[in-house]
């Protein structure tokens, strides 16, 4: 019986090694201009926010923050003095398409660096925002919290490397307005388009409507000929009509 338990713990352990070996996080930075800060009321921590909205990112993660020497002014003068960044983590292997966009939900943990130094993060949640706040989108955002979790503390060892990569080129408020710029640019070229369209139609129309008055002063002007060449006017009435027809 012994036997049998042992095989099957063993099992299990293989098995979550096989599971954690297949897992494998990616990080992207943002800037602390991003963050806000609060007091809280646990000594030497802050509550803070995180908040993107632009594809392919929606979401607001939110916790409390302890700086490495619990100083919570030495956080915000990092924030202010721009010291201050988030690193995300996520898996990407459960992007949800919307509207032909895609959006990462695999989120899974996220750490602030105070001067390149990380802090100390507690009672951290993540909520998605629209459009990726539907339950399909939820249950992505589940998985990766438990699959994540099997990894243990990521912030340092083999994936060391990847986060100084991520963390040399923070996502911020420009980098976010460019996006949606860019974005929303074949809308507006599309609308562009239209428009000039709608001109070239109109300035048509008007030339069509100079060239008809023209056709009818042409046929009004032969009428008034033809009156004056009239054999049954006397030379007095046809130098009558032809000095009218100048006047005109």
């Amino acid at each position: 019986m012994k036997k049998i338990i042992m095989m099957l713990v063993l099992a299990l352990v293989m098995a979550g090694y096989a599971q954690e070996g297949s897992i494998k996080p990616k990080f992207q930075a943002f800037s602390g201009a991003l963050l806000k800060l609060k007091d809280s009321d646990k000594p030497g921590y802050l509550k803070f926010s995180l908040k993107v909205d632009v594809a392919p990112w929606s979401f607001q993660a939110i916790g409390e923050v302890r700086s490495p020497t619990g100083d919570t002014e030495s956080i915000r003068e990092a924030l202010f003095e721009g010291d201050l960044y988030a690193v995300l983590a996520y898996i990407d292997n459960s992007p949800v398409e919307v509207n032909g966009e895609e959006y990462q939900v695999g989120l899974f943990d996220i750490m602030l660096y105070y001067d390149d130094e990380p802090t100390t993060i507690r009672n951290l949640k993540f909520k998605l925002l629209p459009p990726v706040d539907d339950d399909w989108s939820k249950s992505g955002l589940n998985d990766a919290l438990s699959s994540g979790s099997l990894l243990g503390n990521i912030w340092g060892g083999k994936y060391e490397k990847a986060i100084t990569k991520a963390s040399a080129d923070p996502m911020d408020k420009g980098k976010l307005k460019a996006l949606k710029r860019k974005k929303s640019a074949p809308s507006e070229e599309s609308s562009e388009v239209s428009v000039s369209e709608k001109k070239k139609q109109r300035m048509k129309d008007m030339a069509d409507e100079d060239d008809q008055p023209k056709k009818k002063k042409k046929k009004k002007a032969s009428r008034s000929e033809d009156e004056c060449d009239d054999p049954s006017l006397t030379p007095k009435e046809k130098k009558r009509c032809l000095m009218m027809k100048k006047k005109k």
